[in-house]
Parts: structure tokens; sequence; C-alpha cells
């Protein structure tokens, strides 16, 4: 069963940086794709980065330019670098992933409708 594994949040001060990892040991993630979402205290859950099988990224506008989403296929694990936070960033943040999903990997940025669903990592950003 695909256990997508989370870590790497923590808190931090208004403008620090944070790098989430999600980690899908014991399979080949080559043609998956992967996405970042969060889920804030007393809010819907949003998509914040996806990509695609190709490296193609997509991102959330309240996150472009400070945000870079990453994988590495041959470690199976996905990659979120998080700069220039702020406290509008605090959230649970959960890794979701399908292998060789049948709409856009850019879609589900939308919906985050991904079947399987990690258990998320908190970041806490300080004022």
């Amino acid at each position: 069963q695909v256990r997508p594994v989370e870590s790497g949040g923590g808190s931090v001060q208004h403008g620090g940086s944070l790098r989430l990892s999600c980690a899908v040991s014991g399979y080949t993630i080559n043609r998956w794709c992967l996405g970042w979402f969060r889920q804030a205290p007393g809010k819907e859950r949003e998509g914040v980065a996806t990509i695609d099988r190709y490296g193609n990224p997509a991102y959330a506008d309240s996150v472009k330019g400070r945000f870079t989403i990453s994988r590495d296929n041959a470690k199976s694990t996905l990659y979120l670098e998080m700069n220039s936070l702020n406290p509008g960033d605090t959230a649970m943040y959960y890794c979701a992933v399908e292998d060789d999903p049948p709409r856009p990997c850019s879609w589900y940025l939308v919906d985050g409708k991904l079947e399987v669903w990690g258990q998320g990592t908190l970041v806490t950003v300080s004022s």
C-alpha cells in the first residue's frame, strides 16, 4: 500500500524558509503526478503546487515566486522549497500522489482529487 510520508515542517519566523519532503518508499514514481496541498485552521484545503511526470510544475498564485516544487524519482521523493514565508502560509501541508492519472497533473491543483494522501506536516509561521 502506498504511504507518502511528509517531513520538514516546523516553526519559522516571517521571512524564513523551510523545505518539505514527501517520501514514497518502495515505489517507482516516474509516471506519477505529485502534489502539495495545505489546510489552515478553519479554512478549506487548497492546492499549493503539483509536478507532473515530465517535471512540469504548477503553482497556486499565492505561492508563485516563493515556493518551488521538485521531485527526485531515484529517491522516490517529492520536495517543496518554501521561501519568504508569511503567517498566511501557516497550515498543515499534505503531499498527494497518483500513478499515471487520467487528467493533466496541473488540473489536480484545483480539485485535489489525487488518490493517495500523506498524514501531513505542520508549518507555523510567526510574525
